[in-house]
């Protein structure tokens, strides 16, 4: 796909952290707004569960469980990840909305499926070996 010359390119900030979305087109439905801000606070909420799993693994677990601290710390890099991510996907899709725009993919998901996964498998692994 050919890259549209007649926009300029987004800064890095720009594309880590839009701006504010509510600056640009016309106001959207109040339903889909409110849909997009319940799966925002969606989001926020798992990072915030993954935050606590993992200051839980690095205090609570960490004199009985070999690796617990690591454990820990890729929980906490999970929860930052995902409550990074949630802005940019709110920003994002609450401008494609306001511009009558296809909504924008997001890898979020992705990146949620697979770091859980990655982390069950350590986490199982931890347990076995601790088990011997």
């Amino acid at each position: 796909m050919a890259r549209d010359r007649s926009r300029p390119t987004a800064s890095v900030r720009q594309r880590l952290v839009p701006d504010d979305p509510r600056r640009v087109g016309d106001e959207p439905d109040y339903r889909f707004t409110l849909a997009n801000e319940r799966t925002f606070l969606a989001w926020i909420r798992t990072a915030l569960a993954l935050a606590a799993g993992g200051l839980g693994a690095v205090s609570l677990l960490s004199d009985e469980l070999a690796g617990a601290e690591a454990l820990g710390i890729a929980l906490l890099a999970l929860s930052f990840l995902t409550a990074a991510s949630a802005y940019r996907r709110w920003a994002l899709t609450e401008t494609s909305m306001r511009l009558h725009e296809p909504l924008p993919p997001s890898r979020l998901p992705a990146l949620m499926a697979l770091g859980t996964a990655i982390v069950a498998l350590a986490a199982a692994a931890l347990f076995v070996i601790d088990q011997l």
